[in-house]
């Protein structure tokens, strides 16, 4: 395509925008806040995505170690755990240690303590963190077979419901990701038809003296992708506004959860908006001017 044709049909494209202005602004409309609902869904899957890893990754294995050991043989257990696959830390609580803060989590009820008579029931014990949640499971399984090992807890039912939601939060919020965009898909290329609709005369006339389908169809694909290029910018804008308040407000209030830095996600999310705009803008316009190339 010559740079002059281009330009040709950009202006044609500018100067249909200007000439069906209410309808312009319409689409845009329509592209800007689809565009902005499915930004906001897709900030909302990734934090429950990132606060189902965050959780996933907290989850520890609690090895606890027979009173009879002595110091070799619980270095030697230590060892074994060490070169254990995906291990990412391992911490040793001494029966002291472990003791302490017992004390400490039962606060102003540490007086029920005394009815020890001084013998701490607590067993040496190592704590282990994994890469991934699944490798607990497998773990818990192994380690229980070692010699000097008593017991092996990492709540199991705690982390099978973990397992549950986080795979519920994942798979959820891809089928919703992928019908906000099918419904965007679907009204942007509804609203275009709208203008297509309103200029089909002006297409038959082109078509009777001679105009091929690809000189047609140009401006409007062109005009397609302008529409969902500022529809994209606006509802960036406006994500980010949204974005920026809300984890404000949370880290203010609810500093302990996980929140996803703005940067650089939205650099991201800003770019997968606008290539959604640009491309649901085209293939909205290739759609809605198909069935009046037929003349």
């Amino acid at each position: 395509m010559k740079i002059r044709t281009f330009r040709y049909f950009v202006k044609e494209a500018v100067k249909s925008m200007r000439r069906n202005g209410l309808m312009t602004i319409a689409s845009i409309s329509t592209v800007a806040l689809s565009l902005f609902i499915l930004g906001i869904f897709t900030c909302g899957v990734v934090n429950l995505d990132n606060l189902a890893s965050n959780l996933e990754s907290q989850v520890e294995v609690s090895v606890y170690l027979q009173d009879n050991l002595t110091t070799p043989e619980i270095m030697d257990v230590g060892k074994k755990l060490k070169v254990m696959p995906g291990l990412t830390k391992m911490e040793f609580v001494s029966k002291q240690e472990a003791l302490q803060r017992f004390e400490q989590r039962l606060g102003d009820q540490k007086d029920m303590l005394q009815a020890l008579d001084g013998n701490n029931p607590l067993p040496n014990a190592y704590v282990l963190t994994f890469e991934t949640p699944e490798q607990v499971k497998d773990t818990a399984a192994t380690v229980t077979k070692f010699k000097g090992v008593d017991s092996v807890h990492y709540g199991q039912d705690v982390v099978e419901q973990i397992f549950k939601i986080t795979q519920i939060i994942r798979i959820g919020g891809i089928i919703l990701i992928v019908f906000l965009a099918c419904a965007t898909l679907f009204i942007i290329s509804n609203t275009i038809r709208l203008t297509v609709f309103a200029r089909r005369k002006e297409i038959a006339i082109m078509k009777y003296v001679g105009a091929t389908n690809g000189f047609i169809r140009w401006p409007f694909l062109l005009e397609g992708v302008i529409l969902g290029f500022i529809g994209a910018a606006i509802a960036s804008a406006c994500v980010w506004e949204f974005y920026l308040f809300v984890t404000g407000e949370v880290q203010n209030s609810l500093a302990f959860l996980p929140i996803v830095p703005i940067v650089p996600f939205f650099y991201k999310l800003a770019g997968g908006l606008f290539a959604v705009g640009i491309l649901v803008g085209a293939v909205g316009s290739a759609i809605s001017i198909k069935q009046y190339m037929k003349v």
